[in-house]
């Protein structure tokens, strides 16, 4: 998987992109990250690349010529011999939201370039060349590169891979619809808190449907509209029907 970010403040991202799963991804060849300074694309010796909107107002808004020539630029950055579409990402508070099965669909893409946007947001017309625009939120941020790394953090661990166990995605939260279960590790006992028996039984079986019961009366107290959408099988409504309400 390929991803280039195009930002205007690019030393956000050594860190990030350098360290745990990402860094890992990387060094391995799994995943390759790009990151373009959008002031390298703008005209004029000052590099300018935000400008007073029409119609006036307070703030700025980022200029087309230098968002433009940056996305034609990073479409051509993929490695040679690379297959299949390149999709072009805006960060904006007014994206559909980004969920887990979107990060599925991105992990998919052999090739992603992620507009980072910034100040007001940018030129409309701009947007004749985004194929999609996402909000990791209801909240507004500084900018659009703490979503850019949480779109690529949550597509890269999805990487054939990308992590050290590869049930563990599987058993994530959102991965099915719902919260994950609770989890435990030592030491047994803890302050006057124990690990519940059923963890340490041994039985396979009882411990799988012990989580899952977990999983579904967490997911019904803290995120109950999550319900609504999960597919749910049969035992999973026997288990919701046994549940103290």
């Amino acid at each position: 998987m390929e991803v280039d970010i195009l930002t205007i403040f690019p030393g956000m991202f050594s860190g990030v992109m350098s360290e745990s799963i990402l860094g890992r991804a990387q060094s391995k060849g799994i995943l390759t990250v790009r990151v373009h300074d959008i002031r390298d694309f703008a005209l004029g010796k000052h590099r300018i690349v935000d400008d007073y909107p029409f119609g006036g107002g307070p703030g700025m808004v980022m200029k087309p010529e230098p968002i433009a020539a940056a996305i034609e630029h990073a479409l051509t950055c993929r490695e040679s011999g690379a297959k299949g579409e390149s999709r072009v990402v805006l960060t904006t508070p007014a994206g559909r939201r980004f969920t887990q099965s979107l990060a599925r669909e991105y992990a998919e893409c052999e090739h992603l370039v992620i507009l980072c946007g910034h100040y007001e947001g940018i030129d409309e017309r701009v947007a004749t060349l985004v194929s999609d625009e996402v909000s990791v939120g209801d909240y507004v941020l500084t900018g659009g590169e703490i979503p850019a790394m949480v779109i690529v953090d949550a597509a890269a661990r999805l990487l054939p891979g990308a992590l050290g166990d590869e049930a563990s995605a599987a058993l994530d939260s959102f991965w099915d619809g719902l919260l994950d279960y609770p989890h435990y590790t030592r030491p047994r006992q803890w302050r006057g808190l124990d690990v519940p028996d059923v963890l340490i039984s041994g039985d396979h079986e009882r411990i799988r449907l012990w989580r899952r019961e977990r999983s579904l009366e967490r997911t019904r107290r803290r995120r109950p509209d999550l319900l609504e959408q999960a597919e749910l099988t049969a035992e999973d409504l026997k288990i919701l029907r046994g549940l103290a309400p």
